[in-house]
């Protein structure tokens, strides 16, 4: 993150400024240039103040090629340079201005900025900005229904008609689905109660974002939270570029201490951006929120229907949505006075974006204050190596709270050791765990078993013969879902149900399921436990984003004794109930041996699960489930000395030249031929630059070889902190021939997968 900073004050954009008659126009596709047109035909001989409209920003249609486009003016030509000058005779016209809230210069700024870093196309950045296509077409009117006091009784007077007709007696005007819902009938009911006239239509009014009062609700603060409010406080009020990491321990208000960066930014007319790695997982931030504020705040998340993405991002571009609480697409949206951005669990893999365009919404989320000149907080309870780095050097403000704002103590983690006290046999969860979650449910309180694994197996093989059931378009192995009786493949999708018979030998029942998923740990809780009430938390049984928070207010309301999940649980979650942490398999993350992270990540996973034990009045507890407990992780987290861990990891990363004293790049080439995928990945390996301070390693089949049937080959690209990268990519990439057939080279700058 610190290149990133010492890099914001030198890369400006470059390129020349368009011919005043012309207007360039820059395209969602993946190119790296704008178009120059004509103005608008119709606009011969208006005023310059009747042409205005067309601004840096303005959404345009334009033809392109034989299609009609959608593309964005530009404030100034971008990629041009050197090309021939085009016959004035052969320029197109614009053909109109939509009616759409332009984006904002400083958004276009920050295209240009991440196209130059992730060394993406500016038109794939853009695309992102565009994302909300409904912005592009009318918004359809809504319609509801009003009770009509002085009309006589319906014909027929069911007990379904009176239901709705008692509901809408109060006068609320409600769509036909609402009121249906809270009578407890179907629309069919509601539309006879119209055609007779005892309700009738009425147009909604438009939907507007709820006001926010940042003097609604004082809360009262412990000395230390004191504290960090006066510095988050006067950040913002400092009105410039500051960056604070909010570093407290689980359960010590860190919530409650931003919303206090938030309040004053509101009290200052600006909008603020709060980003959680979950956002459909927080039905309880949004309740916290509307304690505070008198109002909920603005969503944005991939559950939204295509007309509330439209609507939002209108609200957002006219400044009328004054917070926006989003995952990390929110980044994108059009703000026009952004004052404040929160990164909440900011440590979390969740803000990495490995699609299309490769960001780490957090970092980017640093560079957009910078752009704007106003504060971010970084908030977890386990920081990134990254911002402790830049916490210690004094890059970033440091703010600490050091304990519980309940008082309550920290939960007790041991280790179980498996080699000396392993399940029993077709078991996974040890005797010790048992023991422990039975001593749970007499005292009425909730257990916790966490295991990152969806489905019911892992592994699905013939007794007979051994086969291994893969996933036919990728180099990995079909993962058993028993509830829906098939096997999935976790990276492209493929299913099939699960074979009787082994499709290499054709015996008959000899299929077995190897190594536990979530669905298997509930099966032997099940089997233990059969009068206990569970919850299972996994992101593939539960198909809606209302369905996830009606299971999560039920665990809150304490009507789940045990709770079994994988990394969701993780995420931040308050479960006043739940007493007992148990981890199925502590090890899981400490395998991937490929990536430096491996060992950071493990220990945030397993420390903010451990976590969300003891939060309230209940005494916490933790059991860690290994068979390696004399890793550095595991001492780490059962000792909970995090310094010491944090220091061990630093200095791995010092030595190995690795982030944040390093810089890495990757390098994917992607073919449908394994030969062609290798071939092609060693041309490239043999074009890069030479330089005695730049490593290239590689090419090698990367450890997923196979991804929905393409075969995969891996460079990496290693390099001192205070080298410029970018440069030295760019080099790279304009030496290499064109790519031919179905060759892909994808280019992550500032990778976090490693597979």
């Amino acid at each position: 993150m610190d290149s990133l900073l010492d890099r914001l004050g030198n890369d400006e954009g470059a390129g020349g400024t368009a011919a005043p008659s012309l207007v360039p126009v820059l395209l969602p596709v993946a190119l790296d240039q704008t178009y120059d047109y004509l103005p608008l035909a119709e606009q011969a001989g208006l005023t310059d103040a009747a042409a205005a409209h067309v601004q840096p920003g303005s959404f345009v249609l334009v033809p392109f090629g034989p299609q009609m486009r959608i593309g964005v003016v530009w404030d100034h030509s971008i990629g041009n340079d050197g090309a021939k000058p085009v016959n004035p005779k052969k320029l197109k016209a614009l053909d109109s201005v939509l009616d759409v809230p332009p984006i904002p210069a400083i958004s276009l700024k920050f295209a240009e900025w991440i196209s130059r870093y992730t060394l993406t196309p500016l038109g794939m950045v853009v695309r992102m900005m565009m994302s909300a296509q409904s912005i592009f077409e009318p918004e359809k009117p809504r319609f509801g229904v009003r009770y009509v006091p002085d009309a006589a009784d319906p014909p027929r007077l069911s007990p379904a008609r009176q239901r709705v007709l008692d509901t809408a007696a109060d006068g609320l005007i409600r769509t036909k689905a609402a009121l249906a819902e809270a009578a407890g009938c179907t629309t069919g009911v509601v539309d006879g109660l119209v055609t007779s006239g005892n309700l009738v239509d009425v147009a909604l009014p438009e939907r507007k974002p709820a006001r926010l009062d940042p003097a609604h609700k004082a809360n009262s603060f412990s000395e230390a939270q004191e504290s960090a409010v006066a510095t988050l406080r006067s950040a913002v009020d400092a009105r410039n570029f500051s960056v604070s990491l909010l570093d407290g321990v689980t359960g010590s208000g860190k919530t409650e201490v931003y919303f206090e960066a938030v309040a004053r930014a509101l009290a200052q007319g600006r909008q603020a951006l709060i980003m959680l790695p979950e956002i459909a997982l927080t039905s309880q931030f949004m309740g916290r929120f509307e304690a505070r504020f008198g109002g909920a705040p603005v969503e944005w998340h991939s559950a939204l229907s295509p007309a509330d993405r439209g609507r939002i991002w209108k609200w957002v571009a006219r400044g009328e949505a004054r917070v926006v609480v989003g995952a990390r697409s929110a980044l994108f949206l059009p703000y026009p006075d952004l004052g404040l951005i929160i990164v909440d669990e900011e440590h979390d893999t969740g803000f990495k974006q490995d699609d299309r365009v490769h960001y780490q919404a957090r970092d980017m989320a640093v560079v957009r204050a910078n752009l704007g000149d106003f504060p971010v907080v970084l908030a977890s309870a386990t920081p990134s190596i990254e911002s402790h780095v830049n916490a210690r050097t004094g890059r970033y403000r440091h703010v600490i709270l050091p304990g519980r704002f309940s008082g309550a103590e920290l939960p007790d983690v041991q280790a179980v050791d498996l080699r000396a006290e392993p399940p029993d046999k077709g078991r996974w969860i040890s005797p010790r765990l048992v023991e422990a979650v039975t001593e749970t449910l007499a005292k009425g309180q909730q257990s916790l078993l966490y295991l990152n694994r969806r489905g019911y197996a892992p592994l699905t093989l013939c007794r007979s013969c051994g086969h291994r059931i893969e996933c036919p378009q990728c180099s990995a192995w079909l993962v058993e879902h028993r509830f829906r009786n098939r096997l999935h493949c976790h990276h492209c999708g493929f299913s099939l149900p699960v074979p009787e018979k082994c499709p290499k030998c054709g015996s008959e029942g000899g299929m077995v399921a190897c190594g536990p998923g979530v669905e298997r740990v509930a099966e032997e809780v099940a089997e233990r436990f059969p009068e206990a009430r569970v919850a299972l938390l996994s992101s593939d049984l539960i198909p809606s984003l209302v369905e996830m928070r009606e299971i999560i207010k039920k665990i809150e309301a304490r009507e789940a004794d045990i709770i079994i999940g994988t990394q969701i649980v993780a995420k931040g979650h308050h479960f006043p109930g739940l007493a007992l942490v148990g981890i199925v398999d502590g090890d899981l993350g400490l395998a991937q041996g490929a990536d430096p992270r491996a060992g950071e990540r493990t220990f945030q996973l397993l420390h903010q699960v451990t976590g969300r034990a003891g939060r309230a009045e209940i005494v916490g507890r933790g059991l860690v489930q290994t068979y390696n407990p004399e890793h550095p992780v595991m001492q780490a987290i059962v000792s909970g000395d995090r310094d010491a861990f944090i220091e061990r990891e630093i200095q791995v990363r010092q030595r190995g030249l690795l982030p944040p004293y390093g810089r890495l790049a990757a390098l994917i080439v992607s073919a449908r031929h394994k030969e062609t995928a290798e071939r092609v990945a060693r041309e490239i390996a043999r074009a890069a630059p030479y330089s005695e301070r730049i490593a290239v390693l590689g090419p090698t089949e990367a450890p997923l070889a196979v991804i929905r049937g393409r075969h995969r080959w891996r460079l990496l690209v290693k390099a001192p902190r205070e080298m410029d990268m970018q440069t030295y990519l760019r080099a790279w990439l304009a030496a290499v021939p064109p790519l031919k057939g179905d060759v892909r080279l994808t280019v992550d700058v500032d990778p976090y997968g490693f597979l």
